[in-house]
């Protein structure tokens, strides 16, 4: 049985930080890629990065770059996202996936190809 579950989602200030941990479980192989979309409040799901299986390279959305890290232990089956400098605007529902059978962060932008967990809050208000 395919599990994901995120956790480590909150309220947070302007300008604060946050980590998210996502853990999966029953997947075929460990070094599967695995993405962090989000989803705002009335909008689509969104992109924010991926991480290969083997976590040598990853993908980040522009408005996240050098403010988001993406990184995975595959000892403990998880993968985290840091996010550092938050904004208003990186408010929502933060879903963690692992790509079913795929190592590569290619065409990641589509959420099809990903098994996703249940979401994590993130509010970002002061």
């Amino acid at each position: 049985q395919l599990q994901v579950v995120e956790s480590g989602g909150g309220l947070v200030q302007p300008g604060g930080s946050l980590r998210l941990s996502c853990e999966y479980s029953g997947f075929t192989s460990d070094y599967l890629a695995s993405a962090w979309f989000r989803q705002a409040p009335g909008k689509e799901r969104e992109p924010v990065s991926c991480i290969t299986g083997s976590g040598s390279k990853t993908n980040l959305a522009d408005s996240v770059k050098g403010r988001f890290t993406i990184s995975r232990d595959h000892n403990k089956k998880a993968v985290y996202l840091q996010m550092e400098h938050l904004k208003p605007e990186d408010t929502g529902v933060y879903y963690c996936g692992v790509r079913v059978g795929v190592y590569h962060c290619r065409e990641y932008d589509d959420p099809s190809s990903f098994s996703w967990g249940q979401g994590t809050q993130v509010t970002v208000s002061s």
